[in-house]
């Protein structure tokens, strides 16, 4: 029996931070067994905002990197560069003549920009429609995102309706996959945790930098429970474990942030030593994206095949 298949993508934007992780990269490692997975590097997107060809190249090979580190086998997932396969940018185009521009106005990464009086590169406003190709040439059944990426998920299935509907049943329909008790993690200050907010705690932090960053967490002491101290120690414990040591230390903030510190050290120590290892075989990431690349491609140039045939420019 085939197995159901899940698809996601990560920018390579910098380093991962443990709201990345409990959002969407454990769940990649829970599902891998249980799902056929393509996980690509989403390196066209990244270029809204990195245009650094040096860094960019690092940061592909460190995504690759981060994901060996948290335990993902290369050998039951299909790890690739989105830039690898030409399909996904032909595929948005073909998208891009059947949605409208006020369709897109209501996407909410457009909407926050112009709210932000951002002068909008196509890009941006492009972006939902490149992500629907990027889902949909490998038909997915579920796609892990956080609860501030549902809309993309929906815009790729209102697409994948609309394409079917014009040319015939081509596309199938993905699920957007959200575990609510980790919809949106919280940062340090209580907001969403984002690089762009600096409220993050990096995933493979060093002692040192993790009691930093939680030293520095927002308290608001209208109650006895510190609400950010306990949101970020509730993804490393039960709220069994926690909600009777926080009443002992009621009031006790630093006590409770010290514990926090113990806590995050002892789940990210062994994640930060695997991933010291990887970096000394660059040699083996390389293949590995060398690989998912060639087993993507297949599947990318079925797909494409397909839709070139339905749309009539295959003669």
């Amino acid at each position: 029996m085939l197995k159901k298949v899940l698809l996601s993508g990560l920018q390579p934007s910098g380093k991962p931070h443990i709201g990345n992780y409990f959002g969407a990269m454990k769940q990649f490692v829970d599902l891998q067994n249980e799902y056929d997975s393509y996980l690509f590097i989403a390196d066209y997107h990244a270029l809204h905002s990195l245009q650094n060809p040096m860094e960019m190249r690092e940061n592909i090979i460190g995504v690759v990197l981060d994901y060996l580190a948290i335990g993902i086998d290369p050998k039951k997932v299909t790890l690739f560069q989105q830039s690898d396969i030409s399909e996904h940018t032909e595929l948005c185009w073909i998208f891009d003549t059947i949605t409208t521009m006020p369709y897109l106005a209501r996407a909410h990464a457009y909407k926050d920009a112009l709210a932000k009086d951002k002068e909008v590169d196509v890009g941006t406003f492009n972006y939902p429609i490149l992500m629907a190709a990027d889902i949909l040439l490998y038909s997915p059944d579920i796609v892990p995102v956080g609860a501030d990426q549902k809309q993309h998920v929906e815009i790729a299935r209102d697409t994948a309706q609309k394409f079917n509907n014009t040319f015939g049943e081509t596309f199938k329909l993905p699920e957007p996959f959200i575990k609510d008790e980790v919809a949106v993690v919280p940062g340090t200050d209580g907001k969403k945790m984002s690089k762009s907010y600096g409220n993050t705690i990096p995933l493979f932090a060093e002692y040192e930098e993790i009691k930093k960053c939680v030293m520095g967490i927002v308290t608001d002491s209208s109650t006895g429970i510190p609400k950010n101290v306990y949101a970020i120690h509730n993804l490393l414990r039960p709220a069994s474990e926690l909600l009777p040591i926080y009443k002992e230390k009621e009031g006790k903030y630093r006590e409770l942030k010290e514990l926090l510190v113990e806590d995050l050290e002892k789940f990210i120590a062994p994640l930060r030593e695997r991933r010291k290892k990887f970096e000394k075989n660059i040699p083996l990431v390389l293949e590995i994206l060398k690989n998912g690349a060639e087993a993507a491609k297949k599947v990318a140039s079925r797909k494409m095949n397909e839709v070139r045939e339905k749309i009539g420019v295959k003669v």
